[in-house]
């Protein structure tokens, strides 16, 4: 998968606060992601991202 920081992710699960969306903030071994609708970071395994990613969205 090519994912780059910035770009904007839409996972099969939603976040509590009802929003799907996720901006990459950093990428490695794990992911920091920040949630669209309310902000909050979150640290994911790059293999759990992988299986959980529906859409990318690059940067514009």
């Amino acid at each position: 998968m090519d994912i780059q920081v910035g770009d904007i992710l839409r996972l099969k699960k939603q976040h509590p606060c009802g929003s799907k969306e996720w901006e990459v903030l950093r990428i490695g071994a794990d992911f920091r992601l920040k949630c669209a609708g309310c902000g909050h970071q979150i640290m994911i395994a790059r293999k759990m991202l992988e299986k959980n990613v529906k859409e990318i969205r690059q940067k514009p």
